[in-house]
């Protein structure tokens, strides 16, 4: 059972391991992806929802609450919050539930979503748990792993990178594992930033570029769409030839950055520092906003989150520890589907709803990749060796 499902992360990640999950979700917008994808969902407030008909049912547990209220990204005031929801934790593991009187002393309605995953755990005790959270949230998952051990379940939480994992873009996530039948450990990683060489042959994988997620070659890469100054994707050629000469020089040097000109409504290639143009790392952080993205094109990503932009690299990012999607006003649109491969959904998976509505499921998804490698993980199954090859193989 996924708690807090959105639009199929999990689900898409669990599907090469031969797991079906029911997924719980109040958004009518993620509910309609989910139809749309064939995952098996009930749209109802997890919040709200009676735990005994489950009794005896649930083997394993998912759950990603929100994170608006943790994000360093947002207003902070869950980190405000964070006493009520440690008390609403440790009421809930002994069978109090104080829930009314702790949300009435928040300050953010959402903050005490974090604490539900552990009124299921005391009620139905599955036999593995997973959850994936801000790294804001990993002290609470301290407190939840504290809970679990003392009730038989071996734990693992600690904070993971997704580039590290295949994912083409550098998004940090607290995670926790627990299992009462294996020992919990993190997944092994099978890319790095600099992989070293290894005499055995076990070397790991570098992490995937933005310009390898979506299909653009070193020397042969299309020419992204882009808008001027906020203005919706697709529509009329927005290049000039002026501005296409510009970007054709500049993409056969072999990188480039897209700025917008504050004095003028086209888009023109300019020189960026190095640091902020080169071809061979993940993508920034994609946000719900992922479309004003201040385009670099040989990058890893920063962190996708719930808006349209991505930020360029080498600046800081609220929600992840890493660059922020809020630093450069300068910025390039990039595509549903753009944003979704960069968090490792496949490029043809069917997004519901408004195109606001369809980045902000994208950005709040935990991605499919990172998540198959932590549910084998912990659910000691093997991840088949393809699988990160099906996933993105459909960007080129």
């Amino acid at each position: 059972m996924d708690l807090f499902a959105g639009p199929g992360g999990w689900s898409a990640g669990l599907a090469p391991l031969g797991i079906a999950d029911i997924g719980i979700e109040w958004d009518r917008h993620a509910c309609a992806t989910r139809a749309a994808a064939g995952h098996l969902t009930v749209r109802a407030d997890v919040a709200q929802l009676a735990t005994a008909p489950m009794h005896g049912r649930i083997r394993h547990l998912i759950a990603s609450p929100p994170c608006q209220a943790w994000s360093r990204a947002g207003k902070q005031l869950g980190l405000v919050d964070q006493p009520l929801v440690h008390q609403a934790v440790h009421d809930l593991a002994h069978g109090r539930d104080t829930r009314a009187s702790l949300l009435a002393a928040c300050k953010d309605p959402r903050s005490l979503l974090a604490a539900e995953p552990m009124r299921y755990l005391h009620d139905l005790r599955p036999e593995d748990v997973v959850m994936e959270e801000v790294p804001d949230v990993l002290p609470l998952f301290k407190h939840f792993a504290e809970i679990l051990r003392s009730w038989g379940y071996s734990t693992w939480c600690g904070i993971l990178n997704a580039a590290d994992y295949g994912v083409p873009q550098t998004r940090r996530r607290a995670i926790l594992i627990a299992s009462r039948s294996r020992p919990a450990t993190a997944p092994a990683p099978t890319h790095d930033k600099d992989p070293a060489d290894d005499l055995f042959g076990e070397a790991l994988q570098p992490w995937v570029s933005m310009a390898a997620a979506l299909g653009w070659g070193a020397t042969d890469r299309p020419v992204p769409t882009v808008t001027a100054g906020g203005g919706k994707t697709g529509g009329a050629e927005p290049f000039p030839t002026q501005a296409r000469n510009a970007l054709a020089a500049s993409r056969d040097r072999g990188d480039w950055i897209l700025k917008s000109r504050r004095d003028s409504d086209t888009w023109i290639a300019t020189d960026g520092p190095r640091e902020n143009r080169s071809v061979d790392q993940p993508a920034v952080t994609l946000t719900g906003e992922a479309h004003r993205w201040a385009w670099t094109t040989s990058r890893p990503a920063t962190t996708v989150c719930a808006t349209d932009r991505i930020a360029p690299p080498g600046h800081r990012d609220r929600s992840s520890g890493g660059e922020s999607q809020f630093a450069n006003p300068d910025t390039v649109r990039i595509t549903v589907a753009e944003a979704a491969l960069l968090q490792s959904f496949p490029a043809d998976y069917p997004w519901q709803g408004s195109k606001t509505k369809q980045f902000e499921q994208i950005g709040n998804a935990v991605p499919p990749l990172l998540a198959a490698h932590v549910c084998a993980a912990a659910f000691g199954l093997d991840l088949p060796d393809s699988h990160h090859t099906s996933l993105l193989a459909t960007a080129a």
